[in-house]
């Protein structure tokens, strides 16, 4: 039997836009309710590609199936609706990843519905974007949870990020898709 778990964040839904007293505008998803910041998770190893796990990409595809094991004969656990979702690679077997999506939920997808291309995902809470790193920064666009941006470079605390033609900077323990200690250039 298979699952289809439609993430609350799926292609169905509108993103909704309206002006706010600020100036800014509304951007995002539904809000994902149930979200989980294991932002920190494991040591840090190699992995047989190469590269290190645990590591962030995000879901190529708009939709995706995370099966049981690293297979095409395993069952289908849940199918992802969500292009540029951001997971977290935990393990490698042969051509197969297994991820981490934000709620921990954990299974196999194949190589090729991911790519490197870093996303976030804003959980928790609604989320000014700011025009520049401060919390008392002029705000360009409010992001409701759920909402998922392309991630261009991360500080300490502050991250740039573009959010549905929007650019400016979140706070990173805002989202979910970088390492509490990770510098992205």
């Amino acid at each position: 039997m298979m699952k289809s778990i439609v993430l609350r964040s799926v292609l169905s839904v509108l993103f909704a836009v309206a002006i706010l007293a600020t100036g800014g505008v509304v951007v995002g998803g539904e809000a994902a309710a149930q979200t989980s910041t294991q932002q920190n998770s494991t040591s840090t190893r190699i992995g047989e590609s190469g590269l290190t796990l645990p590591r962030f990409v995000s879901l190529r595809a708009s939709e995706v199936n995370m099966r049981t094991g690293p297979g095409t004969r395993y069952p289908i656990d849940w199918v992802y609706k969500q292009r540029n979702l951001p997971v977290e690679i935990v393990d490698e077997f042969d051509t197969w990843r297994r991820i981490r999506d934000w709620e921990g939920s954990e299974g196999w997808v194949h190589q090729s519905m991911l790519h490197s291309r870093r996303s976030i995902m804003v959980v928790d809470d609604w989320v000014m974007l700011r025009h520049d790193p401060q919390e008392d920064a002029l705000s360009v666009a409010r992001l409701e949870p759920g909402a998922i941006g392309r991630l261009e470079s991360c500080g300490d605390i502050w991250c740039v990020v573009a959010v549905q033609g929007f650019k400016g900077w979140l706070r990173r323990n805002d989202v979910y898709g970088i390492y509490a200690d990770e510098q992205v250039r």
